[in-house]
């Protein structure tokens, strides 16, 4: 489910990417900074929403942290994305596991809509100028982040790390 709106906000972008082919993975096994040659890396961040799969407690978060590592094969006409999407655990409970991000599907457009933005200066050269489209946030957030409970603290991507 999570993919398909993914690729989704990406096809509704395509018209921008020169006629080529992209398409979206999923992929928990990039690391931030270590993109493969000829790839390119955009790490951003925006509002989602947790659920913890033992005690069901909801929460929200106002930095969660995305990686995308992209790639044009300019032969081929198609493009590949891989998105990781960093987790949070429970903090109350004490087996937590990390759990998965639910983005709201206006964050999702903002976030392709961004990467879009990089993959046309990136692949294609192409002078933008400055933009930023703010992420949209619907909610309220109870206290500070807690990087004991970020995955992307912990590997040092998340800009809240202590």
């Amino acid at each position: 489910m999570a993919l398909m709106l993914w690729e989704s906000s990406l096809q509704a972008k395509a018209s921008e990417l020169h006629g080529d082919t992209w398409h979206i993975t999923i992929n928990e096994s990039i690391e931030p900074h270590k993109q493969a040659c000829d790839w390119h890396q955009y790490i951003s961040g925006s509002f989602a929403r947790f659920e913890c799969s033992l005690c069901r407690r909801t929460w929200m978060s106002k930095r969660v942290q995305v990686v995308f590592h992209f790639h044009l094969d300019t032969a081929r006409k198609q493009g590949n994305i891989k998105l990781r999407r960093f987790k949070q655990m429970c903090r109350r409970c004490n087996e937590a596991q990390m759990e998965d991000p639910n983005f709201p599907v206006e964050n999702i457009d903002v976030l392709i809509g961004r990467l879009v933005e990089k993959i046309r200066v990136r692949c294609y050269k192409e002078n933008l100028g400055e933009k930023n489209r703010p992420s949209v946030f619907n909610g309220r957030v109870n206290g500070p982040h807690e990087s004991a409970h970020c995955e992307a603290c912990r590997l040092g991507v998340c800009s809240q790390a202590n």
